[in-house]
Parts: C-alpha cells; structure tokens; sequence
C-alpha cells in the first residue's frame, strides 16, 4: 500500500517546517525535490567513512569508491533499462545536453541540415542548439504544437524533412507536462535516418521509462529532480552512437594517452565522457535515490501522482478567476494565473501563506508567446505532497480576494 504519511517521515524537510508563519507547504518539484534521510545519510558515508578520488589509486580506499561508482553505474543501467556501458555520469541534464549538442552535432551536422525542436522547449534543450546552428550554419525548425500546446505524432510526420538529421523534445515539458508519444516519434524519426534527442528531466522522477522499448536515441536526466542530490545527472546514448561523439570536456581520466604533437587517444564510452573529478558523493547520492524510488515502485508513484493532479484539477477548475494552462495534460504539473494579477504577485502571496510556487517564464520563453502571457504560476508535485495540501492551496487561492489587497493588507 502507498502510504503518503508514512513516506513523508522519510523526509526531514517535511518534518514540521514553517515558511510565514504557516507550515511549509512545497509544489516546486519540477525545479528540484526534498531528499529522504536516505539518501542524505548515502552522501555522508562517502565523506565520512569512504573519501577518495575514483580512478587508478592503488589502495582499498580507492577500490572501494571505483566498485561503488560501478555499482551505480549499474543500477542506473537497470533503471533505465539500457546497458551499463550507456550510461555516463554527468552534472545534470543541461550538461547532458550540452554534451550532446557540440559532441555529437557539431561533428556530424553540416550547412542545410535541419535540427527539428518545439516552442515547449526548457532553454537546455534550445540554446545548445542555436549554438550548433551558430558554428555549422544549418537550420532550426519548430514542430508545431496542437492548440493545447501537445506535441502529436502527425505534427512530427508534417513537419520532418528528409534534411532533418536531429530532434530534440522533452517526454514530458516543464510548464505544460504533456507527455510525448516518445515510442511512436521514435519510429518516425528513425524512418527518415534522424536521432531522437530525449530531455527526460520531467519524466523520468515521474514514470517508469524504458529506453530500449523507447528506441529514443540520448536521454537525459538529473539527480535532484528525483530525490538525489544536486550536480549529478544522466547522459544515456545508444552505444555506437556515444562511439561518434567526441567528449564535450577533455582532461584527466577520459584518455588512454597523448603526446606532445597533440595526438590523443580518448577511451571507449562512458569513460571519455568523464574527465575530471566526478561529484561522488553525488554518485552514492544518486544511487540511494534510485534505491529509495524502486522500493516505492515507479507505477506506484506515477499513479498516486496521477490521481493527486486530477483531485486538485477539479477543485481548481471550480475557482472563476483562475486560468488553467494545462487541464488535460498528464504530468504531475498545474500551470495557472489568476485574472488580471501578474504572476510574481501571485506566488508572493502564496508564499505569505506558507505555500512554495515557482512563477515566471520557468526556462521556456518561447512556449510563453504561445500561451499569450509574460509569465505563469506553475505547481508541481511529487509523491509526498497530499490532498490536504492541495485543500489548502484550494482555500487559499479562493479567500485570496484581491491578491495585491490581501498580500499588503
């Protein structure tokens, strides 16, 4: 049984925490999430009981942190469904991105050909590019997105060209939380010999995912938006393509040697992909993340957030000065304004009565000249919010009034 109260003990930011005056209620979990002592506890033990630098130290310390990054490495690889040697650890999704954009494209994109993206976009699946069209001089088209902002498989088929060589879309976006068909696009973009570029940010701390049952060709995710710590991301690549992608960062611990003419010989994926010290204690963080989400079960949560956002959809969607971007949408996301109060007024007030909101364009400034609004107020959860605090939001936002009058008062 998913208990919710149970759960949130394992929380120690959600034990008795006041904002205002009032207790701490949080729905900003798509720009990070609270960590489980579990997971904290993890990070502690590589510093307290297991420092040292991964990579070729000759003493059991260091054995034992190269088996640990193994382990999760591993664990990872299962979570995902992919193979190990797929699987490179990164600081989060932007610079997985990042890696694949100048890795991958700047080398094997040329003048004329097209990068297909959305107006959805977060800036890491957006700017990464522009760059690429900067330093290549192809083209950068947007799929268009159905009048509720959904990306659909038919506008993929409208809109790929036979110079298409990238698309790059989030599974689920970050201010509207409809879920891409990402199986179906996949066959698309395959037909017609293009990679499928997957930000999975929003997604993969939310579903179950399967990228071999996917067919998505990169994926990308971040550690703290499921539980982990911050500065730990995934970076998942089919392997003979990680094999054609040069590393975005060059340095110690990616080569298998070079010379003073400049000569170098990089090793094989993951291993070129990251040089430098990695963040460990993110690794062992990141590895008890996954843990603690397995334990719960991914369809477990996936369907307690379900039925929460829908709870708090029909209790929202009842309060007449509220605007709902995304009703229909299936991600555990609620994007709002209410009539005629800017949105950063709003979440200032919302904070005045203990509730934690994130206002504004949330990365996506192109989706917001679709939506005809400078700015949004966007509520995300994940499993340990309840329905009391959706209840809570609900009276709130209901005997706010004049939002300016109220908050000045």
């Amino acid at each position: 049984m998913f208990d919710v109260y149970k759960i949130r003990k394992d929380f120690p930011m959600l034990d008795n925490k006041m904002q205002q005056g009032h207790p701490l209620i949080y729905f900003d979990n798509a720009a990070t999430t609270f960590k489980p002592y579990s997971v904290i506890k993890t990070c502690d033990e590589y510093y307290i009981n297991e420092t040292a630098n991964s990579h070729r130290g000759d003493y059991d310390l260091a054995f034992k942190v190269d088996k640990k990054v193994d382990e999760v490495r591993e664990k990872v690889a299962k979570f995902i469904n992919a193979n190990k040697e797929e699987v490179v650890f990164t600081s989060g999704t932007s610079m997985s991105i990042n890696q694949i954009a100048f890795g991958y494209g700047m080398k094997h994109i040329k003048e004329d050909d097209e990068i297909l993206l959305t107006e959805a976009e977060h800036a890491s699946n957006v700017l990464p590019w522009f760059k690429v069209k900067e330093m290549t001089h192809c083209k950068i088209n947007y799929i268009p997105l159905n009048k509720e902002g959904r990306l659909t498989v038919e506008s993929i088929k409208k809109s790929i060209t036979k110079n298409t060589k990238i698309v790059a879309i989030a599974q689920v976006t970050n201010v509207l939380a409809f879920v891409a068909d990402i199986k179906e696009i996949a066959k698309v973009v395959h037909e017609h010999g293009a990679i499928l570029v997957v930000d999975g940010a929003q997604s993969v701390p939310h579903m179950k995912i399967d990228v071999k049952d996917l067919d998505c060709d990169f994926l990308s995710f971040s550690g703290h938006k499921m539980c982990g710590p911050t500065g730990i991301g995934i970076l998942y690549g089919k392997y003979d393509l990680l094999k054609i992608t040069d590393p975005f960062m060059s340095g110690g611990g990616n080569n298998a040697r070079f010379d003073m003419c400049g000569d170098v010989t990089f090793l094989q994926p993951p291993a070129k992909f990251e040089a430098g010290t990695m963040n460990l204690d993110g690794i062992y963080g990141l590895g008890a993340a996954i843990d603690y989400l397995n334990n719960l079960g991914m369809q477990n949560i996936e369907k307690y957030e379900k039925d929460l956002r829908n709870y708090a959809i029909e209790k929202l969607k009842t309060l007449p000065n509220l605007i709902i971007y995304n009703e229909n949408a299936e991600g555990s996301i609620i994007t709002i304004n209410v009539k005629d109060v800017f949105a950063q007024d709003e979440a200032s007030y919302l904070n005045s009565k203990g509730i934690c909101v994130r206002s504004g364009e949330h990365c996506a400034k192109i989706l917001h000249e679709f939506l005809h609004t400078v700015a949004t107020v966007r509520i995300s959860f994940y499993f340990y919010n309840t329905k009391e605090e959706v209840d809570y939001l609900y009276e709130v936002l209901k005997t706010g009034g004049d939002f300016l009058d109220a908050y000045f008062a």
